[in-house]
């Protein structure tokens, strides 16, 4: 009754809600995503570039309403609650051939600087790859 013969299973779901970390070891949170695709969240991450004590940061970030495939594009921003740095993520949720949730990112981290002359190294550019945080039993 249910499936026939289609060899082609249904397409995979990428959620974006839960917890995730990153290739830096860096733990983030997502909460419900809305019916017009917002979302809040927390992030912790594990590497900075000041010297200050890292602490949690909140999140606020946008999905792309679900394609098709139901792999979804996104974006999040950071406001860095313990540095005067903001990082703005974009990317997409994919499925891999083993089933797994995966966030593939480019992030820009704004840095303040003094004055306008600096300006030239006030941004740096880079990639993370996320996956679902698996909970310990």
């Amino acid at each position: 009754l249910c499936c026939g013969t289609n060899s082609e299973s249904p397409p995979l779901q990428c959620k974006l809600t839960g917890n995730w970390t990153n290739d830096l070891g860096s733990n983030m949170t997502i909460g419900e995503v809305n019916e017009k695709g917002n979302f809040v969240g927390s992030y912790h991450t594990a590497v900075t570039s000041t010297m200050n004590k890292i602490q949690l940061s909140m999140l606020h970030g946008s999905q792309h309403p679900t394609n098709q495939k139901s792999q979804p594009t996104f974006g999040f921003t950071v406001n860095w609650t313990f540095s005067d740095s903001i990082t703005v993520f974009v990317g997409q949720c994919f499925v891999d051939k083993e089933g797994r949730e995966v966030l593939k990112t480019m992030w820009l981290l704004r840095s303040h600087v003094d004055n306008i002359t600096n300006d030239w190294k006030a941004t740096r550019v880079g990639t993370n790859v996320f996956t679902r945080l698996q909970l310990q039993k």
